[in-house]
């Protein structure tokens, strides 16, 4: 991997993780820590992080948590057209998982008003934003925190959703290769999007379609885990048959 590639690499991991160690990020990428280092220093000086003792961490790190705003706002629109149309598939008394990050986070906004939801979420902000209705029942996961996507991951995580059962879940992704599959920016998340999906009877992905073709660096698995992929008019004829050939219906939002 070049250093230009790697870098990238590292700034997408730090800015899903919020921040990230030298020994851990050497680990990953399997160069030295000094090279990581330098790779780190080059990414302060074009102003996307701050170096600390051991690491980095992304800028406006504790100001996002204590205003649980989202980093990931990019393409906005298409979020929250796709929020709206995912929240045509939740009815009263559906019990659901609702993965984190700011397309689901779109669709939860759009069944505040729905009737006796059985929910289990690893968000706080949907935690906080559909238990403020008091019908709803809402389950958090334990696990580790990540401020960017104010949610909680890793193997603690998937051992709360382990051995549930849902009607549907509405799943999150950094990427989407169609001959790879799901793609992640960090290792942290794979087993739990592994526990969702397996928890669930129905599974509708989420995402824009600028995720389509978008490469990350961890890879869950291929597409046949996913029923539904709910995305923009951005995609093209030509993916949309692709998804079709591979058993996936594609739900377009307007």
């Amino acid at each position: 991997m070049l250093a230009e590639q790697r870098r990238q690499k590292i700034i997408e991991l730090i800015r899903e993780n919020g921040s990230a160690r030298v020994s851990y990020l050497s680990e990953t990428f399997g160069v030295t820590e000094p090279t990581i280092r330098q790779d780190l220093m080059k990414l302060e000086s074009d102003g996307e992080i701050i170096r600390d003792h051991g690491g980095a961490f992304l800028k406006d790190f504790s100001k996002g948590v204590k205003e649980l705003s989202l980093h990931h706002m990019e393409n906005l629109d298409k979020k929250i057209s796709i929020g709206k149309k995912a929240a045509e598939f939740i009815h009263d008394g559906d019990a659901i998982i609702l993965d984190s990050g700011s397309t689901v986070t779109e669709a939860a906004k759009n069944i505040v008003a729905r009737k006796n939801l059985k929910v289990i979420t690893n968000s706080l902000n949907i935690t906080l934003l559909l238990g403020a209705e008091p019908s709803h029942e809402v389950h958090l996961t334990g696990g580790e925190f990540k401020a960017p996507t104010l949610s909680l991951t890793g193997e603690k995580a998937a051992e709360f959703i382990a051995n549930t059962f849902v009607d549907k879940l509405f799943l999150a992704t950094a990427g989407i290769s169609l001959k790879a599959g799901l793609m992640y920016p960090g290792f942290s998340d794979l087993p739990v999007k592994r526990a969702m999906i397996d928890a669930a009877e129905t599974v509708y992905l989420l995402a824009d379609s600028t995720k389509i073709g978008k490469t990350a660096f961890a890879l869950l698995g291929g597409l046949d885990c996913i029923d539904y992929l709910i995305t923009d008019q951005g995609i093209s004829k030509a993916d949309i048959e692709q998804f079709q050939d591979l058993g996936i219906e594609v739900i377009i939002a307007e």
